[in-house]
C-alpha cells in the first residue's frame, strides 16, 4: 500500500507490522496494532500530533468510543479529553473522501451527544476545525 502525504507539518515515528499481505500500524492508545487503512492512516496522524506536538498523554485520548445515537450505535474517530472531559471530537476520514457540509453535519450529530467544546473533520488532507457557542459552529483555522 502506497501511503499518501498528509497535509501535517511535522513527521510522525509510525511502528508497523506487515504479515502476509496485510500492513498494520500501531496504536499507542489501544497499545495494538491495527489493520492500516485509510481512514486509520489519518486517525494515526492526529493521535500522534496530539501526543508529540501538544504533549496530551495517551490517557487523554480515546479512540473510537461508542456512543448511542438515536439509538443506533455509531463510533467516534477520536476524542481528545482535558481532566476526563471532552474537549475536541476528531473525525477521520480517507483522504480519497472529500469533506462536504454532509459529513461536517455527521461529526456535528455526533457531538450533540459527546457535547465537545472543539470538533475538526479531517481526510488527512483538509482539515475543517469549528468551535460550537451558543450562536451555533464557528469555524476557525485550527494550528496544527
Amino acid at each position: 500500500m502506497q501511503l499518501p502525504k498528509l497535509n501535517f507539518r511535522e513527521t510522525f515515528n509510525f511502528r508497523f507490522r506487515k504479515d502476509k499481505d496485510n500492513l498494520f500500524i500501531y496504536d499507542p492508545t489501544r497499545k495494538s496494532y491495527l489493520l492500516l487503512t485509510p481512514e486509520e492512516w489519518v486517525r494515526q496522524h492526529w493521535i500522534h500530533y496530539f501526543l508529540n506536538c501538544k504533549g496530551y498523554a495517551t490517557s487523554a485520548l480515546v479512540s473510537e468510543k461508542k456512543v448511542e445515537l438515536h439509538g443506533l450505535t455509531k463510533r467516534i474517530d477520536l476524542l481528545v479529553t482535558e481532566k476526563t472531559l471532552p474537549k475536541i471530537l476528531v473525525e477521520c476520514k480517507a483522504p480519497s473522501i472529500k469533506l462536504t457540509e454532509k459529513t461536517f453535519e455527521q461529526t456535528a450529530r455526533y457531538n450533540s451527544v459527546i457535547e465537545a467544546p472543539e470538533i475538526i473533520l479531517t481526510n488527512g488532507l483538509q482539515h475543517i476545525s469549528a468551535r460550537y457557542s451558543d450562536k451555533g459552529y464557528e469555524f476557525y483555522t485550527f494550528e496544527y
